[in-house]
């Protein structure tokens, strides 16, 4: 973390002298220090993120997939005029154990065209989707499957 606040400081500044590299060593230091101490963020913490990296980017280049895929469905709905639409809210249960595992699989719902999550309580997911064909798969999906490699090494 200290290297990204102080890359981040070195590019806002847009150029190089020791005394900006001295302050930024000073202020960046501070910065960490800070969110050590009243943020709960740890070196141990940091290696855990940087060890999830790989998988996190892999589940990135998923949802971009996974994206192309359902725009592709939805543009087919749209300019089919044979195709009726018939949207629907459906629900499902996740096995999602994290806060943060539920709001990443809500999130990338939300973000593929055709669903929206409307709803999370506890671990019961509430999604529109704008047709039916489209909730096929959401319990058990490949992208919770992701998200659980991504939470934690299981």
């Amino acid at each position: 973390m200290f290297f990204l606040l102080f890359a981040f400081w070195l590019i806002l500044n847009g150029r190089w002298t020791g005394e900006i590299a001295l302050t930024g060593c000073v202020v960046c230091g501070l910065i960490y220090l800070f969110l050590w101490k009243f943020m709960g963020y740890s070196p141990r913490k940091e290696w855990a993120l940087f060890r999830r990296l790989p998988r996190a980017v892999c589940y990135g280049f998923f949802l971009i997939g996974e994206i192309f895929k359902s725009a592709w469905q939805t543009i087919c709905f749209i300019w089919s005029p044979k195709v009726i639409v018939q949207p629907e809210i459906t629900s499902f249960h996740t096995r999602l154990k994290t806060d943060t595992g539920k709001v990443l699989l809500a999130n990338s719902i939300s973000i593929t065209p055709g669903t929206i999550t409307v709803d999370i309580q506890e671990d019961m997911m509430l999604v529109h989707c704008l047709d039916e064909s489209l909730d096929a798969g959401l319990e058990g999906s490949q992208m919770e499957e992701k998200i659980m490699k991504l939470e934690g090494d299981r």
